[in-house]
C-alpha cells in the first residue's frame, strides 16, 4: 500500500494499525465504564439526589457536546492520531479529578469538573476513533466496524467488572479512577504510534496527486488526496464540514443513530441506579447489571459482522430497534429482579449496532468520510450525552425506572429511518 507520503504499508503494518485502533476503542470503553460503575458510590459519598446527579452529568454533557461539535474541524486540522492521543490524556486527567473530588474533597463541584474534563476529551477522541476505524476497515477490505465497537464494549465489560469488584470491596473511588485513568492514557498514547489514517489514502477514487495505491491483483489504483471530493477541486476543512451538514442522508443517519445512542447512553448512566433504587438491588448488583448489559451489547457487536453480511444494514437496524424496545419494556416492568436482568440482555443486543453501522454508512464515500462521520457523531452524541441528564430531571417526577420509557420514542424513530443506512451504490 502506497501512502500519500510515498511510503509503503505492509500487511504487518496494517495488522498493527488495526490492533492499535482496537486498543483505542477498548480503552475508551474502560474509561467510560470505570466512572459509570461507581456512580452509586459517588451518589452515596456526595449524598446526591437523582436531580443532583443529572446536573453533574450535564457538566460532562456540556464538555462532550462542545468537543464532539468541533470534532470535525479538530480531526481535519490535527489528524486523528493527535486528536486521539490528546483526548485520552484529557480523559485520564478527568478520571483522576473526579475521583479526587469524590473521595478526598467530597465536593460535587470538583467531581463535576472532573466529568467535564472527561467529556472534553471523549467527544473528539471518539469521532477521531471512528475516522481511524473507517480507514482501517477500508484498508483490510472487510466489514470490521462492528467489531471495533465491540472492542469498546469489551472495554466497558472489563470496566464494569472491575467497578463491581471495587464496589464489593469498598475501594475508594479515587484510587479506582486514578488507576483507570493511568491505564487509559498510557495505553492509547502508546498505541497511537501505529495509526495510519492521516497518511494512508483511499483506493478507488480519482486522484489529485501522483500517488497511487498498489493492489497486488490489479496493479496501481488511483487514490484521492485527503481534503478532496471526487470530481471536485480540493475543499478546505470548513467547506467540507458545511457540505456534510447540508447532506440529507447524513442528517437522517444522524437521527437514526441518535435513537439507538440514547438507548445505549441511558443504560450506561442509569442502569446501576435503576437496579438499586427501582428493583431493590445492592450497589454491587447494580454495577454487575450494567456489566450484563454491555456483555450482551458486545455479543451483538461481534455477531454483527455476520448478520450484516447476510441480511444487510436495513433489516439488521430494524431488528435492533425493535429488540431494544422489547428489552427496555421488560426491564422497566419486570415484576421480579431476575426478569429485569433478562430485559437488560435484550436491551443490550438491541442497542449494539446503532453506532458502528451509522459510522460505516457515513463513511461510504471515502472522500467525505471524516466530515460526515463527525456530523453523524455530533447528532448521535446529542442523545448519548444530553439524554441521560435529562432523564435524571424526569426521574425526579416519575422515578428512575419509568423515566426510561421516554427512550422508546426515539427508538421508534430509528426503526422508521432504518432504510437510510442502505449502502451507497
Amino acid at each position: 500500500m502506497t501512502t500519500s507520503a510515498g511510503t509503503t504499508a505492509t500487511a504487518g503494518q496494517v495488522t498493527a494499525w488495526r490492533n492499535a485502533v482496537v486498543v483505542a476503542y477498548g480503552a475508551s470503553g474502560l474509561a467510560f465504564a470505570s466512572w459509570v460503575s461507581r456512580l452509586p458510590a459517588i451518589r452515596d459519598t456526595l449524598d446526591l439526589t437523582p436531580g443532583n446527579i443529572g446536573v453533574i452529568l450535564l457538566c460532562m454533557t456540556l464538555g462532550s457536546f462542545a468537543s464532539v461539535s468541533a470534532s470535525g474541524l479538530i480531526v481535519l486540522r490535527l489528524g486523528s492520531k493527535r486528536t486521539i492521543r490528546t483526548g485520552s490524556i484529557m480523559v485520564g486527567a478527568g478520571l483522576l479529578t473526579a475521583g479526587f473530588g469524590t473521595t478526598v474533597l467530597a465536593s460535587p463541584v470538583a467531581t463535576a469538573i472532573g466529568l467535564a474534563i472527561i467529556g472534553l476529551g471523549t467527544g473528539s477522541w471518539n469521532t477521531a476513533s471512528n475516522v481511524e476505524g473507517a480507514a482501517v476497515e477500508r484498508a483490510v477490505g472487510r466489514h470490521i466496524m462492528p467489531r471495533l465497537h465491540g472492542a469498546f464494549s469489551l472495554g466497558t465489560v472489563a470496566g464494569a467488572g472491575l467497578g463491581a469488584v471495587a464496589a464489593a470491596v469498598s475501594l475508594p473511588v479515587f484510587w479506582h479512577l486514578a488507576a483507570a485513568g493511568a491505564v487509559v492514557a498510557g495505553s492509547v498514547a502508546t498505541a497511537a504510534s501505529w495509526f495510519r489514517a492521516d497518511v494512508t489514502p483511499v483506493a478507488g477514487e480519482r486522484s489529485y496527486s501522483p500517488d497511487t495505491f498498489e493492489d497486488p491483483s490489479t496493479g496501481p489504483i488511483p487514490v484521492i488526496t485527503p481534503g478532496t471530493a471526487s470530481g471536485d477541486a480540493p475543499l478546505d476543512n470548513k467547506r467540507k464540514i458545511a457540505r456534510a451538514w447540508r447532506d440529507r442522508r447524513t442528517l437522517l443517519l444522524g437521527v437514526l443513530v441518535l435513537g439507538l445512542a440514547l438507548a445505549e447512553g441511558a443504560a450506561g448512566d442509569w442502569v446501576a441506579l435503576a437496579l438499586a433504587d427501582g428493583h431493590g438491588q445492592s450497589d454491587a448488583a447494580g454495577a454487575a447489571g450494567y456489566g450484563l448489559f454491555v456483555t450482551f451489547m458486545t455479543i451483538g457487536r461481534f455477531a454483527g459482522t455476520v448478520m450484516l453480511d447476510r441480511f444487510g444494514r436495513v433489516p439488521v437496524m430494524r431488528w435492533c430497534a425493535a429488540l431494544a424496545v422489547l428489552g427496555l419494556g421488560v426491564f422497566v416492568f419486570a415484576p421480579v429482579p431476575w426478569l429485569a436482568y433478562v430485559g437488560l440482555a435484550l436491551w443490550g443486543l438491541g442497542a449494539s449496532l446503532g453506532f458502528p453501522v451509522g459510522m460505516s454508512a457515513a463513511a461510504d464515500d471515502p472522500a467525505m468520510a471524516a466530515a460526515r462521520v463527525s456530523v453523524v457523531s455530533t447528532i448521535g452524541y446529542a442523545a448519548f450525552l444530553c439524554g441521560p441528564p435529562l432523564l435524571g430531571l424526569l426521574a425526579e417526577h416519575v422515578g428512575i425506572l419509568h423515566s426510561l420509557l421516554a427512550v422508546m420514542v426515539m427508538l421508534a424513530v430509528s426503526f422508521v429511518l432504518s432504510p437510510v443506512a442502505r449502502k451507497l451504490a
